[in-house]
């Protein structure tokens, strides 16, 4: 079972080239930057999600870089390390350009990318950038299906509900097309993997028998298609390692936490580091599943 990173990373913390570096001095197999926009300082949108009434948002969260921007850094500084989004808010972007950003990143990177894809849950957030709130998922998955055609065909088109356009020329094209990791944890979220997606990328709100019955499930379902998926487990605690890899888990990302001393940040990266196992990082089950 691979470790790596996620984090939001932000404008007041550790540099994003100073972090990439330290992840993969480390050892670690992955680093994932999470991704918002902007916050609306309207605050209407509950969080945590589905409390009764909105909470104070923590600070990182409209403080985040751009994560393609940052990436594109971190790829160009770093050699091993696979590099991903935890969750790109692809609703939130035009699918042209942001087909576009993941096609040079993963050039940039000599095919190390990885998107991981959300729906996103902030409402207003939605609603600035002109999507409709009451149907994520479909636009989601519309988006995903739109930028594979783009990465893939020479003179691409689609016409859809939500994307609709002519033949056009885009390039770059990704160094091989990047595998797709479907963030969510809802009743048909494996659905949605299978239909469009190369990964699970879960949070860890299961017990230990929960996530590998719906692992199994994902599995069995994936091969009676043929296919090969991964499932990579958003957040999860270094005192639950050996539960997740009885589940059935690939790669395991730890979460940093919120801090604007670089130094902390170090110090913990040291302490996640020794809960790695001594051979190395292990590249995840289906790890370029779908690679062109």
């Amino acid at each position: 079972m691979d470790h790596g990173i996620v984090t939001f990373l932000t404008d007041y913390g550790i540099d994003p080239v100073q972090l990439g570096q330290a992840v993969e001095e480390r050892g670690f197999g992955s680093l994932f930057l999470a991704e918002h926009t902007h916050i609306p300082a309207s605050r209407l949108t509950p969080w945590p999600v589905g409390a009764p009434e909105p909470q104070p948002l923590p600070r990182h969260y409209a403080h985040t870089f751009d994560p393609l921007a940052a990436l594109a850094a971190i790829a160009a500084t770093t050699q091993r390390i696979r590099l991903g989004t935890g969750v790109a808010l692809v609703n939130q972007h035009h699918p042209i350009t942001l087909a576009k950003q993941v096609a040079s990143v993963d050039r940039i990177s000599r095919g190390r990318f990885e998107l991981g894809v959300g729906p996103g849950w902030n409402a207003e957030e939605m609603a600035n950038h002109g999507v409709d709130p009451a149907r994520p998922l479909a636009r989601m998955l519309e988006h995903v299906a739109a930028m594979k055609k783009i990465w893939a065909e020479e003179e691409p088109e689609f016409h859809g509900e939500f994307v609709d356009f002519d033949p056009i020329w885009s390039w770059p094209k990704p160094a091989r097309r990047p595998p797709v990791l479907i963030g969510g944890v809802g009743p048909t979220v494996l659905d949605r993997v299978l239909s469009h997606g190369d990964g699970w990328l879960p949070l860890p709100l299961f017990t230990a028998g929960q996530l590998g019955e719906r692992i199994a499930t994902l599995r069995r379902r994936a091969a009676d298609a043929g296919r090969t998926v991964n499932v990579t487990l958003y957040g999860g605690s270094p005192d639950a390692l050996e539960s997740y890899q009885e589940a059935g888990v690939d790669r395991v990302l730890f979460e940093l936490p919120d801090h604007e001393n670089p130094d902390d940040i170090l110090r913990e990266l040291d302490r996640l580091a020794g809960f790695r196992p001594a051979k190395g990082p292990a590249k995840p089950s289906g790890d370029l599943v779908g690679a062109e």
